[in-house]
């Protein structure tokens, strides 16, 4: 569900506002807005975690990939001190070398006796051809290049500490400890927030005042610290005289949105904070319809068992890593691909033998693929028809509940008609007919109240339109046969270059050889074929959850996530 909202208005005395920020944040269930604020104590925090993001930068630059953790504790001011000298060293370095460049081929001479020549009369000149000239003048002649400051073998010299020294700055950073760096992001970040939320409460005179959204389940929690005195997070509550108002959101005002899905489905919070998509405060929490189809979705994309297996190990393996939430979701679809493979025989693009004769096996191995792309329209149909009907129920008793399931009618047709198109269906039964009527009297009778038609009247004009597109919704889901199929060939190819290598050869050392090159072949192959399956994830599986299905079901994704103003979480050592 899609938690109510309160709005809250908090007046403080001026001189505690403060202990009131401390207050809220302890209480960790105040929407405060804090992205708005922009001031110059803001951007100085923002500066000081962009300082540390940096510092972390340059220590891992400086380690090398696969390098060994440092183990010295420096500040980010130290560590950036010492990217500041290698600037100034790797300047100096590059200045070293353009000179000597220009002075090798003239040797290791000594600037200082060339000066004296020149004082005594002698017209001695650097040619740009790399050697020395001898003229009647001293003038400057076109080509001339310019006396160096001293030796060649000084300047090599130079260069050869100046390059110490930044071997030395470097094993510096590459000993820094990251870690300790990263342990200070939280307290970063908490005085960013601290110093938004201090830009926000605004004062006026004697007192300050803060606007923000609570939850309504939260609501007497904060109403504790107004009334009572008790416990360590309540012991100054009666010194804050704060005076609270809440109401219910006016007309015109958008609250944040707070998605609360039943326990089973809670982790799909995190991957709506992963896509960066929220519902808004009105609309439908699609929680549990969005985790049962993504997870067949991301099956059916994938395609492939053993990339499920992969997706498993490898989720099990940083388990310890992973937030809780990720881990359920990663295991949940990973799970979910092996099933898959289980249903289909489809093991790194291969088959196991004995499992060819399953019935499922043998269903979906249809040459004609008729029967893949039958599973793929009935999920669409299902999938719609469920935005549809939801609305409707949610509607009732309001009579534009019966457009509602009049749209199911119509979406149940056109699945019909899809298979029938693709030659599935041999033709549309006469049943269908008498329905599609209907549910055409259901849509455009009573999408738009009588009320209401001169206001949305044209919205009418709009259903043929509507209507035609719920066809091409369906025909959409096609896309999973598509897709997967595309990976399994694909997997079948490179298993086919893998093992034609070693057909018809006989010599041991070449068999030896063309097996190095197969291993190598199958694991490029994979693995680009399970990069291809993520980025499909992303592109199709998101989209039929976030746009066919939300559009049917009335979901624009153009809320905004609730972030109370609450203390950083601890990051330990990790990054």
């Amino acid at each position: 569900m899609i938690v109510k909202m309160r709005h809250l208005d908090l007046v403080c005395v001026a001189s505690e506002r403060e202990a009131t920020l401390e207050k809220l944040r302890e209480l960790g269930a105040v929407h405060l807005g804090l992205e708005t604020a922009a001031g110059a104590a803001v951007a100085a925090a923002k500066g000081d975690i962009a300082d540390a993001e940096r510092a972390v930068r340059l220590v891992r630059k400086a380690r090398g990939k696969g390098g060994e953790a440092g183990y010295r504790e420096r500040s980010v001011q130290e560590i950036l001190a010492i990217e500041e000298d290698l600037e100034t060293l790797r300047a100096e370095k590059d200045r070293l070398e353009r000179e000597i460049r220009v002075y090798s081929p003239y040797g290791d001479f000594d600037p200082a006796l060339a000066r004296k020549l020149r004082e005594r009369g002698v017209a001695l000149r650097l040619s740009a051809d790399g050697g020395f000239d001898f003229a009647t003048d001293a003038g400057a002649a076109p080509g001339e290049v310019a006396w160096p400051e001293m030796r060649l073998s000084r300047m090599q010299e130079k260069l050869a500490r100046v390059e110490n020294r930044i071997a030395i700055c470097t094993t510096k950073l590459a000993d820094c400890d990251e870690g300790f760096v990263l342990s200070k992001f939280p307290q970063l970040a908490d005085r960013m927030a601290f110093e938004q939320a201090k830009e926000l409460l605004a004062d006026h005179g004697a007192v300050s005042v803060v606007s923000g959204w609570i939850p309504a389940t939260r609501e007497s929690e904060l109403m504790e610290i107004v009334t009572k005195s008790k416990g360590d997070l309540f012991e100054r509550a009666n010194s804050l005289a704060w005076g609270v108002l809440l109401r219910d959101p006016a007309e015109g005002e958008i609250p944040p949105t707070l998605v609360e899905p039943p326990k089973l489905f809670r982790p799909m919070k995190v991957l709506f904070d992963g896509l960066g998509i929220a519902p808004a405060y009105t609309e439908a929490d699609v929680s549990v319809p969005f985790m049962c189809y993504f997870s067949l979705f991301f099956a059916m994309l994938v395609g492939d068992g053993a990339y499920g297996a992969i997706f498993l190990a490898a989720t099990l393996a940083l388990s310890r890593k992973l937030p809780r939430s990720w881990f359920t979701l990663l295991t949940v679809f990973s799970s979910a691909t092996i099933v898959w493979g289980l249903l289909s025989n489809t093991w790194f693009g291969a088959g196991i033998p004995a499992c060819a004769d399953w019935p499922t096996v043998q269903w979906l191995a249809d040459p004609s693929y008729r029967h893949m792309m039958l599973l793929c329209f009935t999920i669409g149909v299902s999938h719609l028809m469920l935005a549809r009907i939801w609305n409707g129920v949610c509607r009732l008793p309001d009579s534009t509940a019966v457009a509602e399931f009049g749209w199911a009618g119509v979406l149940l047709f056109m699945y019909l008609v899809t298979n029938s198109i693709v030659g599935i269906f041999p033709s549309i039964p006469q049943w269908a007919f008498w329905m599609f009527g209907a549910a055409l009297v259901c849509v455009f009778g009573f999408s738009v109240k009588p009320s209401e038609l001169r206001a949305r009247g044209a919205e009418l004009g709009m259903l043929p339109l509507n209507i035609m597109s719920a066809l091409g919704d369906i025909i959409s889901y096609v896309r999973l046969f598509a897709v997967g199929l595309a990976s399994v060939k694909v997997a079948e190819n490179f298993n086919s270059m893998a093992t034609g290598l070693v057909a018809g050869v006989d010599a041991l050392w070449l068999k030896a050889l063309m097996a190095v090159a197969m291993v190598a072949i199958l694991v490029v192959g994979h693995g680009l074929n399970l990069a291809m399956a993520g980025l499909s994830i992303l592109v199709h599986a998101v989209r039929l959850n976030t746009l066919e299905f939300s559009n049917h079901k009335g979901v624009s994704w153009s809320g905004y996530a609730f972030r109370p103003f609450s203390r950083a979480p601890s990051r330990g050592g990790q990054g």
